[in-house]
This record gives structure tokens, sequence and C-alpha cells, in this order.
């Protein structure tokens, strides 16, 4: 039940910070708001420069990856993918719900210049996908929520391996190499137990994100790799720790400077075709990549008394569709310079995602309440006489 909470209220967090960031947007302060998250800020002494705006992409979400990439090892040591047969389904799955996502996209924008934006549909947020299956799943099988956490987990996984291959421009190996010792010894750090730990576990993490700053990497891998080399103990205690902070503030105050774009004054008619290839692909290219690939997968390696029944990846694959926050950040990183179709590319990942978000919790809702009839109600206890 406390879990359900969180997950509910995480979603709600960032369903309003991103309505409030579209709205105040394009109000009059809208333009003081934009001024202040790019505030050119003094920090060239650091070997690189981050305005508000980047200091929450490149800094604040490192931390959410560092809590996605410790999900991910829990679910590889004890989760859905502790074998490799129940890992099939949803690394399968995730795989699809990205090749079908991107196929769409590539198929509706063909133009060289904005194909780029081929990864913006290919994410599944976490947060809001497991906070929407809390709202109206009671009564499905845990099963359901494991297979949707290890699927958005491997999904943003390969989000990570995208922006790491293609929105780095320039790379810079020799900071990048650095990193690899600092994160190994924090790793180390993490199995032993003295008195500063803790400060000098932090200091290494701090390095390690400056010196992947410094590579041109996108320094959310920082935190992956943070995450991937943790000791479970230490891993847990961090994930306790981090995961409210990053729920309740820091993916909203992404949410927030993320959705805080001027709505494009034009006919629909005259939007680019980067608009409607996220619109369209984030639900239907999620629904069909993961629904396909997961039926394929589940029949292939799991079995029959084990199998998911289709009905409930078709669940798995709407609440899929939500992109959302990585979503955004796949956004602002392909269309950087800009910015009209970066707009665009916002409005679109928040009107593909509410529309995946309607149809996930209209269908978990008929599912759930499936369920519950299925399951037989426990008998009234007999008074004895």
């Amino acid at each position: 039940m406390r879990r359900q909470v969180t997950d509910r209220t995480a979603a709600l967090l960032l369903l309003v910070a991103a309505l409030l960031g579209l709205i105040t947007a394009n109000t009059p302060i809208g333009p003081y708001i934009y001024d202040a998250l790019h505030y050119e800020l003094p920090t060239g002494f650091l070997g690189f420069s981050l305005d508000p705006s980047g200091w929450i992409k490149d800094g604040l979400l490192a931390i959410f990856f560092l809590i996605a990439a410790i999900e991910l090892r829990h679910e590889f040591r004890s989760g859905e993918l502790a074998s490799a047969r129940r890992a099939l389904v949803p690394v399968v799955a995730a795989v699809g719900g990205v090749i079908a996502p991107a196929a769409i996209f590539l198929l509706m924008v063909p133009h060289r210049g904005l194909s780029i934006g081929w990864p913006i549909p290919t994410a599944t947020d976490i947060a809001f996908a497991l906070g929407l299956l809390a709202m109206v799943g009671k009564g499905l099988p845990k099963r359901i929520r494991a297979l949707l956490l290890a699927l958005a987990v491997i999904d943003d996984l390969i989000a990570i391996f995208i922006i790491g291959t293609f929105f780095t421009e320039e790379l810079n190996p020799l900071p990048l190499l650095a990193a690899i010792p600092v994160v190994l010894v924090f790793g180390w750090l993490s199995f032993r137990s003295f008195r500063f730990r803790t400060t000098a576990m932090v200091l290494l993490a701090v390095g390690a994100w400056w010196l992947v700053m410094l590579s041109d990497v996108h320094p959310t891998i920082a935190g992956v790799a943070l995450g991937l080399v943790l000791a479970e103990p230490a891993a847990s205690k961090v994930k306790t720790k981090l995961e409210p902070i990053t729920n309740q503030v820091i993916l909203p105050i992404f949410a927030f400077t993320a959705a805080s774009v001027l709505i494009p004054k034009v006919e629909p008619a005259h939007l680019s075709p980067v608009f409607w290839a996220i619109v369209v692909a984030l639900p239907l290219g999620k629904l069909v990549g993961i629904s396909v690939a997961g039926f394929i997968a589940s029949r292939l390696a799991v079995r029959r008394s084990d199998r998911t029944k289709f009905a409930d990846l078709i669940l798995v694959a709407l609440l899929g569709g939500v992109g959302f926050t990585v979503s955004l950040l796949m956004n602002e990183l392909a269309f950087e310079g800009s910015p009209i179709i970066a707009a665009e590319g916002t409005l679109a990942v928040l009107t593909g995602s509410a529309i995946s978000a309607v149809l996930g919790l209209v269908y978990t809702a008929v599912r759930a309440r499936t369920y519950r009839r299925l399951t037989p109600l426990p008998s009234p206890p007999t008074l004895e006489r």
C-alpha cells in the first residue's frame, strides 16, 4: 500500500509541475521565468558553463538515473531479470517498444535535419507509468507491476545508451578515462565501513560527474555508472534516502522547466512533422512494439503457466507510452539549436503522453475490475458454539 501511495504521489506531482510550467510560460511572467532559467552563471572555472536549466538537466537528472541504475541492478539480482528466461520478456518488449516508435517517427519525418528526433518517442517514464498503475490498478497481479518496472528500467538504460551515443558531439576521452577509476573507488568504498565513508563517496560521486561532464558525454551516464557499482546494502540505503527527493523534488522541477515553452501560434496544419510524428509514435508505437514483442518473447521463453496474458501486455504497452521526463530530455538534446521545433516537440511529448495516460488509465481500470471479479472474496468467519 505504501508503495502505491508513493507511486501515485510521484505521478501527480509530475503532472501538476508540467501543467504549471506550460501555463506560466504562456502568461506575462513567462519571459521572466525563461530569463531566470537561462541566466548565465559564472561557472567557467569548472571547465564548462551551465545555466540553471542546464544544472537541472545535466546535474539533478544524474541523481534520477542513479536511482534507475539501482533499480536495474536489483532487477538483475532478484527481480524480473534475475534469470535469462524471466528477463527475456521485458528485455524483448523494451526493445520492441524502442524500435516501433522510432520507425514510425522516421517514416513520418523523412527530412534529414529533423530525423535526429527519432529517439524522443522511444522513452518510458518510470515514475509516471507506475503512478498511473497505482491509481487504478487495485487487484492486479503483482507480476504486472514488476513487468512494467523492469521494462521501464530497461527502456531508460536504452535511453542512456542513445544519449551517450547519438548526443555526444565531440568526445574528450581523457576525462572520461579518468572517471573510470573514480567510479571504481566509489564502488569499492560502498563495500567498506568507516567514519567518513559517506563524505568520501559523495565527493567521489561529484568528481565522477564533473569528469564525465568535461568529456562532453551526457553526465547522466555518471549517475548510471555509480548506481551499478554500489554494494547492495549501500544501494538500498541510497535508494531509500534519494528516491523521495527524486520523485517529489527533482523530477517535478525538471518537468516544470522542460514544459515551460510557449505554445506556437500556428494552425495545426502548419505544425512541423516532428509534432505529429511524436504524437502518433508515443501511444501507437509503444502499443504495437511492446505488446507484439512481449507476446513473441513470452511464447518462446516462458512456460505456459508463467506466461503473461496478451491483455496484460497491452496494459503494460499503453502505460509504456507515457514518455514524459526522459522524452522531454531527448527532445531538448535533439533540437537544442532549434527552439521552435523544440517547443513543438515538448507539446507533442505532453500530448502523446497524455493520450497514452488516458488510454492506459481506462484499460488498467477495466483489467483491474476483471481480476477483482475473478478473485474470490474471503469467507466470513464462522462463530463456534
